[in-house]
């Protein structure tokens, strides 16, 4: 009987379970399963099932999977493995089907990125999801991130007044390789908190940066997987040496210095770095990054209402630095921005009230985000993102060529500017944006296949001294004719990049003068536009001030240049007291040759004309030869002089290779042909006891001898393993390719893998892991590497991951701490309450409703109030406003929602709050 019913249960079953479904059923099951791993193996074992484990923190809930029932299948087959449908150790199975799942974002291509980062929507100049016509985001970003170029082991660090290492968007990307506090003499950038949150701006900055991508805070960085440092140096007396030492912070790890300040934008400064930073910038740039030279992105400057002037500022001004301009979504000029012919590019920032603003709902001091960060300050840290873009493309351009890059792929799109020209060297720039929008797309393009543009040369020339006076309202002209320092090969400069005057100018008031330099081409660059008649009423003039143009860029230098200065009066002045120019000096930076098309032309054309013939010269056929030589017996034997190289047997005539013996080597054989030489010449070797050049073994470009181990150096494209004797395509693990001396070189011994230089590692050894880009002994939770003491040191109690040993230097909280503003503390303190935090692991702190001493929550939920208020229905409102108005007006005031605003609520106060 027993069997019976077993017999009509198994075939019900299976007629259920042979019934067709829409469902796709896998070969994996769900199984719940009493008394622990032990008995869920037993019974996988006994009806022929895998068990897979413990499905997630689910306990007593096994993954089983049974290798031969079909892996997609319509239909829930029946087997011998549904037995353990009834086996009462078994309390509830189910078997998978395939669920279909969506992500919920607008599919507008393929290739579309999608973020979790909660301002992501927003940002509108990285992608395109607007479809109302107002998107902008010409600048490409999202097109280079597709390319795979997201910042990797490029190290940037943003000069400022620190940055919040510990942020949720930067704590992960953070470098304290790239950082130091110049102003607190140690290795800790955190800016100092007061409850203004002053020094908010270097936070601000890094985040545009290099904000992590994906993990639901915040926004995400232009380069989001670049390393980022900080600098804190403008958080007290900012001196000559202050900005030495910033500059200086290690440049040969350092790639990208980005700086959002300078002197005052009040319409009538005139300042620049002094001795020890002007040092510093040429240092850098020599220097910095192992001779590549240091990359130095600056803002313009934000004083377009004062009437202000960026030439007048020496960091943007300087041929070192990439001065960084801003625009609006619409192309419109912002309100804030300087005039000036040494912006090299721009990107979008803020404007009017009716424009977007950049979404740099950037991190914010105390771990939050803003949305107020605004101008040009805006602009370059965006500017540095790209950079660093490009450098990961091409790790090897300069500081000159990144310049060169900005020029060749910025454009000026939509962007509106009176003044848009084009030079005679076919570029389009503008006094408002340079050369254009950046494009990250196009740079990392342009990168990937660069090669660097011939060196710089510097061509000087001043006008002969004699003082012109400059008169009210006509023009003074002044020329210098140049060849280019055709005559000094070290200086000649055909094709310009940075073009220098220098002025001596003795001015009643420097506010009212108008500077134009006119190149050879007749490209006409506004070196400075009259300033604000409020502000610079100078008597000083300009003492050896240099003005910049990157307007002339590809041009040619050879030619006359004029100097215009206008003087206009903008109030009475003594007429007899004149303005003087008494010398000026035209410096030219450029190349002798063609920056991008020198590569190609002269070895190349050399090599095919030996192997074209000359113009009615035609190649004689074989045939032809043989009977144009005589016969042997009419060959007169040689007599005359041997070629010094020959040996004591002789020769057959006066060349090289008509010696019947060699004094030195001999190159060649039979077939080809020998000849004897002095030495041997490269990819052979010599071989001194039979006086013969043998071939080195393939690659090789010196060896010791025919072996593949017997290299010395290497062809080019290969790179010589030292300690192997071996040329290679590729660097070995823990070797990294020295581009100058064309060797694979050791990374540190702590590294597995290294780029470009020994210290800086992108992979570590066991034990040890990344930080920055060096290899540190791992430490454990509650520990942190100690820079100074090189090892793990205790972080404060109250963390459970740091970088320091002070309790403000916490990452992640100890057990039971919450995270109150930038410390860990037991429990909330009074005006805070306890709250949980998107992308953090411990609680945090959230601060309560303003003037609430206590409360549970946000919002209306306040318990006790400061002194002055009272506790209405949640929520503290001043005890001399909180009243009652007319009835009829704070009903019209409920229903129109107007009790959200604070102002209504005092106004009526029983009606919007304690009556809801």
């Amino acid at each position: 009987s027993m069997h019976l019913i077993l017999s009509l249960l198994f075939s019900t079953f299976s007629i259920c379970q042979t019934l067709p479904s829409r469902n796709i059923y896998t070969n994996h099951w769900a199984v719940r399963i009493s008394g622990g791993r032990e008995e869920a193996d037993k019974l996988a074992t006994k009806y022929g099932y895998n068990n897979l484990g413990q499905i997630g923190s689910l306990e007593d809930h096994y993954h089983f999977h049974h290798s031969k029932v079909v892996r997609r299948s319509a239909f829930s087959l029946r087997g011998s493995h549904s037995f353990i449908n009834m086996d009462p150790k078994v309390h509830w199975i189910q078997q998978q089907v395939v669920k279909s799942r969506v992500k919920r974002y607008i599919r507008t291509d393929q290739n579309f990125i999608y973020f979790n980062d909660p301002k992501w929507s927003n940002m509108w100049y990285i992608h395109c999801s607007d479809r109302s016509g107002r998107c902008r985001s010409e600048m490409n970003i999202l097109a280079a991130w597709q390319r795979g170029y997201t910042g990797k082991n490029v190290v940037v660090t943003i000069l400022d007044d620190g940055i919040e290492r510990n942020h949720p968007d930067l704590a992960q990307n953070y470098d304290q390789l790239a950082s130091y506090d110049v102003n607190g003499n140690d290795h800790d950038p955190t800016p100092r908190y007061d409850s203004s949150n002053e020094n908010k701006h270097g936070t601000r900055c890094a985040g545009e940066v290099a904000a992590v991508a994906n993990n639901s805070h915040c926004i995400v960085g232009i380069a989001y997987n670049a390393r980022i440092g900080g600098i804190r140096m403008l958080d007290g007396d900012v001196t000559d040496v202050v900005e030495a030492k910033s500059l200086g912070i290690r440049p040969d790890y350092i790639d990208i210095y980005s700086a959002s300040w300078g002197p005052d934008d009040d319409g009538k400064t005139v300042d620049g770095p002094g001795p020890l930073a002007k040092q510093a910038f040429e240092l850098g740039i020599k220097k910095g990054r192992k001779g590549l030279g240091s990359i130095f992105v600056w803002a313009s400057g934000n004083g377009g209402r004062q009437g202000d002037h960026c030439s007048c500022d020496g960091y943007t001004n300087s041929i070192y630095t990439i001065s960084i301009s801003s625009t609006t979504e619409n192309g419109n000029k912002p309100w804030y921005l300087e005039v000036c012919s040494s912006t090299l590019a721009a990107t979008y920032s803020s404007g009017e009230f009716y424009d977007r603003k950049i979404v740099d709902v950037t991190t914010d001091l105390r771990q939050r985000c803003t949305d107020g960060h605004t101008g040009t300050s805006v602009s370059a840290p965006m500017v540095a993102g790209v950079i660093a873009l490009a450098l990961e493309a091409n790790p090897l351009i300069t500081w000159r060529d990144v310049q060169h890059l900005l020029v060749k792929t910025s454009r000026p799109v939509h962007l509106k500017a009176s003044d848009w020209k084009t030079n005679a060297a076919g570029h389009r720039v503008s006094h408002l944006y340079g050369f254009g929008l950046v494009d990250a797309d196009a740079m990392v393009v342009e990168a990937k296949k660069w090669r660097s543009v011939p060196p710089q040369h510097v061509c000087t020339r001043t006008s002969e001294r004699r003082t012109k006076y400059i008169r009210p309202d006509q023009i003074l002209n002044s020329t210098i004719a140049t060849s280019g320092c055709a005559d000094h090969p070290d200086q000649h400069v055909v094709y310009l990049e940075h073009v220098v005057v220098r002025v001596l100018i003795v001015h009643p008031r420097r506010g009212d003068l108008q500077i134009n330099l006119i190149s050879p081409a007749g490209t006409r660059s506004q070196l400075l536009a009259k300033r604000s008649r409020l502000f610079d009423n100078s008597n000083e003039g300009f003492r050896n001030w240099e003005f910049m143009t990157v307007h002339c860029w590809g041009e040619k230098a050879e030619g006359q240049w004029t100097l215009e200065i206008l003087d206009s009066p903008s109030q009475l002045r003594n007429p007899e007291v004149l303005g003087k120019l008494k010398e000026w000096t035209l410096i030219l930076y450029g190349t002798s040759e063609h920056p991008y098309n020198s590569h190609y032309s002269p070895h190349h054309s050399r090599s095919r004309m030996l192997e074209i013939p000359s113009p009615g010269q035609e190649r004689k056929e074989p045939d032809l030869l043989l009977q144009e030589t005589p016969d042997e017996e009419e060959v007169d034997e040689y007599n005359g002089p041997c070629h010094t190289e020959c040996g004591d047997q002789g020769c057959d005539g006066p060349e090289a290779d008509h010696c019947l013996n060699c004094i030195h080597f001999s190159l060649g054989n039979i077939k080809s042909g020998r000849t004897c030489v002095s030495y041997c010449p490269l990819g052979y070797h010599e071989d001194v006891e039979a006086r013969r050049c043998r071939r080195c073994y393939r690659g090789c470009e010196k060896c010791a001898g025919r072996a593949h181990n017997q290299c010395t150096s290497c062809r080019r494209g290969l790179y010589l393993c030292a300690e192997e004797h071996t040329c290679v395509e590729m660097c070995p693990l823990g070797y990294f390719p020295d581009e100058i001396q064309k060797q694979c070189l050791p990374c540190h011994e702590n590294c597995m893998m290294c780029l470009r230089d020994a210290d800086r590692c992108t992979a570590c050894n066991e034990g040890y892991s990344l930080a920055g880009m060096t290899c540190v002994p791992e430490c454990a939770n509650g520990t942190f590497f100690h820079l100074e003491e090189m090892k793990c040191s205790a972080c404060h109690l109250s963390c459970s991951t740091c970088t320091g040993p002070g309790m403000e230097e916490c990452i992640q909280c100890a057990k039971d701490f919450l995270l109150q503003e930038w410390r860990c503390v037991p429990a909330c303190t009074e005006g805070y309450y306890p709250g949980e935090a998107v992308g953090l692991p411990q609680q945090i702190c959230r601060k309560c409703e303003e003037n609430c001493l206590t409360c549970h929550g946000a919002g209306r939920n306040c318990t006790k109030c400061r002194d002055g208020y009272s506790l209405i229905s949640g929520t503290c409102i001043i005890n001399a406003t909180c009243n009652n108005a007319d009835e009829v007006f704070c009903e019209m005031v409920k229903s129109n929602r107007l009790c959200e605003k604070k102002l209504f609520r005092q106004f009526c106060c029983r009606t919007c709050l304690m009556t809801g």
